[in-house]
């Protein structure tokens, strides 16, 4: 297990050494999207259109940030991971679309953004759910937030964090996936149980 501390934006070289059980600490600008704003933003690249932030290189976050505007500024008051399988049918277009190097979230994601991982270079990294306190504490500031007509936690927030983590990496460039490792693991384990 290696140890990275990291800065948007990330370089594919970077992100290719980094394997599954590698721990990241996580700095620079962070964009988190959902489901509608995944969907949006393929909608607007299909019809060649531009996002109002650029995605190429960063970490986009799976995360429906708590937050109050409070004068000219925004403030998050919540920063935890979304369940990341919503996003599955959307990723690997996404990824192959905006160049993104990292995907943040809880819970693992399917075969098809494994796949494109290791197509583009980049990596699933996981956060732990519950620990929204801990992921808040990393904010520095909100750059911007777009799409807020998709409600709050939809929106496309451009934030910059310090040392967002541990993060784990969970899914890598090179096949690795720590979800498909402990499910065979315990298939194994249970196999040997009943057997």
């Amino acid at each position: 297990m290696r140890e990275w501390r990291v800065s948007t934006p990330l370089s594919e070289e970077t992100v290719r050494g980094m394997r599954v059980g590698d721990l990241v600490w996580l700095s620079g600008r962070v964009v988190t999207a959902r489901d509608q704003a995944h969907r949006r933003a393929l909608d607007l690249a299909s019809s060649g259109g531009e996002l109002p932030v650029d995605l190429s290189g960063i970490a986009v976050y799976h995360c429906g940030p708590i937050a109050r505007r409070e004068g000219e500024v925004w403030r998050i008051y919540g920063f935890g991971p979304t369940t990341s399988a919503r996003m599955e049918p959307m990723e690997a277009e996404f990824l192959r679309t905006f160049g993104v190097r990292m995907i943040v979230g809880k819970g693992g994601m399917g075969g098809r953004t494994a796949d494109a991982l290791a197509e583009v270079g980049a990596v699933y990294a996981a956060f732990t759910g519950g620990a929204s306190v801990l992921a808040t504490d990393s904010v520095e500031r909100v750059i911007s937030v777009n799409w807020l007509d998709l409600g709050i936690p939809e929106a496309l927030w451009e934030v910059e964090v310090r040392d967002l983590g541990p993060l784990i990496v969970a899914m890598d460039s090179v096949g690795g996936n720590l979800y498909r490792e402990v499910a065979s693991h315990a298939a194994e384990r249970m196999g040997r149980l009943l057997g």
